[in-house]
């Protein structure tokens, strides 16, 4: 071999050798998102996923002095993927509940919401009381789902649809494949501003509040929960409130409140 054929090949397998060290520097935490969840992670028009909680868990990384990434993980396979450490946490509106905290762990609550019932405007529905032998969607796994699973026979649900986030669902609502969807309000509300042919026609009373996922007694979950007290008393939280629904936080919630993290 020549030296200038020794140098180019050095050169070559040097290349190679950095690219797969770049290739397998993972971020410091892996972020579980159900991507499609607007306005709390979802794609924009150039395909950049943005959103509340991307706006939040990133704030919350460079806190702790951590770098981030992102994966796209349906909604419910969101527990398993903390439970088993294929993510670090997971954000995707999720609520805090009794049975959650079984097996998982939650910062601090830093949103309160409810369910909601969305049918299309030329319907002539109301509320769960027309929807008596009607197709009901929710996502699968969500508190939507729990929620009218637990009320099907009360309301007469004809039938509960399953789907992996809101834009299927609204793909047959608008085409008529189901007659209304139940999910989270706010999340309802901020899609439908801009859609005459759709409307959020009641609010569904639950008093969820949601934070981020952790596996159970992860201490990231204790460092994360420092951190969204500082947020809170600086109003980063609030701010981020009031640029993605348009409005400040009321001093009330826990959006502004600092809170102890949840516990059984």
């Amino acid at each position: 071999m020549s030296l200038h054929s020794f140098i180019k090949t050095a050169a070559t397998v040097g290349l190679l050798t950095f690219s797969s060290m770049t290739t397998a520097m993972a971020a410091d935490l892996t972020v579980g998102a159900n991507i499609g969840n607007v306005p709390w992670e979802f794609q924009d028009e150039s395909g950049k996923t943005v959103g509340f909680e991307i706006d939040l868990a990133t704030e919350v990384a460079n806190r702790l002095g951590k770098s981030i990434e992102f994966e796209n993980i349906p909604f419910n396979g969101l527990f398993s993927a903390v439970q088993s450490g294929r993510i670090d946490m997971a954000v995707s509106s999720i609520t805090i509940t009794k049975k959650r905290l079984e097996s998982v762990t939650f910062a601090q609550p830093y949103y309160d919401s409810d369910q909601s019932l969305t049918v299309t405007a030329d319907s002539g529905l109301k509320s769960v009381a027309d929807m008596k032998g009607k197709v009901i969607g929710v996502d699968t796994g969500s508190t939507g789902d729990i929620w009218a699973t637990e009320n099907q026979e009360k309301y007469g649900f004809g039938e509960i649809r399953r789907y992996e986030g809101l834009a299927p669902a609204m793909l047959d609502l608008t085409a008529g494949r189901i007659d209304g969807y139940i999910s989270d309000i706010p999340a309802l509300l901020y899609y439908t501003k801009d859609k005459p042919n759709l409307a959020v026609v009641e609010r569904i009373t639950t008093g969820e509040q949601y934070s981020m996922m952790f596996a159970k007694d992860a201490e990231l979950a204790s460092q994360v929960n420092d951190v969204l007290s500082e947020l809170k008393k600086e109003g980063v939280v609030a701010d981020l409130h009031e640029k993605w629904f348009g409005s400040r936080a009321e001093e009330t919630t826990s959006t502004v409140t600092i809170l102890d993290m949840p516990k059984l």
